[in-house]
């Protein structure tokens, strides 16, 4: 089974330096998780994710593997590990979050959610075990249960409501991963998920529901959907302080490289997010000074490298006046430089944060850092 050595909390905050130990590798926290929703990076190869970024683990998406290629597919691969060629761990979410952007098309009742695929109009069903069967067959060293993310606003009613189909289906997701065998001869590691929307009260009762699950670790669901940074690092704190200390802690789908760091001072051990590829796509990166439009007009002649104080190779190979002529020019190279060189700032920014949590003086480094990254230059 997954296992977690927690090595350091920081004397000034709540920050945790760790190391998550699964059958395909040592994952050291704090750390950023590269979204690969189908089984790829966008425009980062795997190669690259290992040898230019060195990503520790990387996620794959349920719900688009699912419908696409197919469970059928993945299984006769050997799982996803081998499908894509990656050797080191693998998370993948539940499908919820998914089936919850398709307000439009999906139905909600306790046997599970039934939903029509955005790709041909299908309808399908994810009941609480079935998503557990599809994520045995994908093989992911970490896997998530079922379950709902309230749309934000939500009423009281809805999101108790909902807060109370959410933990049945995480009980039932939970005794069918331990009624089943690996079919790949390793661990998965089954974490259920705090929801509650953004109730205290719910909030401290999910959190307080799914600790006494004890379960390998635990994710923190329905955040960063619309609600104010403020609110997501109260109830993020809220949770932390509920959940066992000696399991790790996920926060699902944050964020920037200033709420990584709020997120990590108040107790948090895993990230992801597609805002580095995303941004990258369209031409934003991200660098310890702050975030650059690379194309603005200001960078046409300038044959700096796109980041001088960075060792990510790429940085250095290439200009910004380069960059900015890729993209001007619709040219694929564009996407692939911008998309690894954030991924790798956003790996630095967790190593930093690693060292400085492990040298006892984070919170000091944090304050200064939180303001660096969020200017635009």
């Amino acid at each position: 089974m997954l296992r977690f050595n927690l090595q350091q909390t920081d004397l000034n905050s709540k920050a945790r330096a760790a190391t998550i130990t699964t059958s395909h590798g040592l994952i050291e926290t704090p750390i950023f998780m590269p979204v690969g929703t189908v089984g790829s990076v966008k425009a980062v190869s795997q190669q690259q994710l290992a040898d230019n970024i060195n990503a520790h683990i990387i996620l794959g998406n349920t719900y688009h593997l699912f419908l696409r290629p197919g469970t059928e597919v993945v299984g006769a691969a050997g799982g996803l590990h081998k499908f894509m060629h990656w050797d080191r761990p693998l998370l993948t979410d539940s499908g919820g979050y998914q089936v919850y952007s398709l307000a439009n098309n999906r139905k909600l009742t306790e046997e599970g959610v039934s939903f029509q695929s955005h790709i041909n109009g299908s309808r399908h069903l994810f009941t609480p075990e079935g998503v557990v069967d599809i994520q045995r067959v994908i093989g992911a060293d970490i896997i998530m249960v079922l379950d709902e993310c309230p749309p934000y606003p939500s009423d009281y009613a809805y999101a108790k409501n909902s807060l109370g189909l959410t933990q049945r289906w995480a009980e039932r997701c939970k005794q069918h991963w331990l009624n089943q065998p690996s079919l790949y001869g390793y661990d998965q590691n089954l974490f259920p998920i705090v929801q509650g929307s953004t109730y205290k009260d719910l909030r401290i009762a999910s959190t307080e529901a799914v600790a006494e699950m004890d379960m390998p670790g635990y994710a923190i669901g329905g955040l960063s959907v619309g609600e104010a940074h403020d609110i997501m690092y109260e109830l993020t704190e809220l949770s932390c302080d509920i959940l066992p200390k000696d399991k790790p802690r996920y926060l699902m789908g944050v964020g920037t490289p200033e709420n990584l760091l709020e997120c990590i001072a108040l107790g948090v051990d895993m990230f992801d997010c597609v805002l580095p590829t995303r941004n990258a796509r369209h031409g934003l990166i991200y660098t310890r000074h702050g975030i650059r439009n690379m194309k603005n007009a200001k960078y046409i002649k300038d044959f700096s490298p796109i980041d001088p104080d960075s060792d990510c190779p790429f940085d250095q190979y290439y200009s910004k006046a380069y960059l900015r002529h890729l993209f001007k020019a619709n040219e694929y190279l564009a996407l692939q430089i911008a998309s690894i060189h954030n991924l790798y700032f956003f790996l630095w920014l967790m190593q930093e944060a690693r060292q400085h949590i492990l040298a006892g003086d984070f919170r000091n480094w944090k304050g200064k850092m939180v303001k660096e990254v969020k200017q635009r230059l």
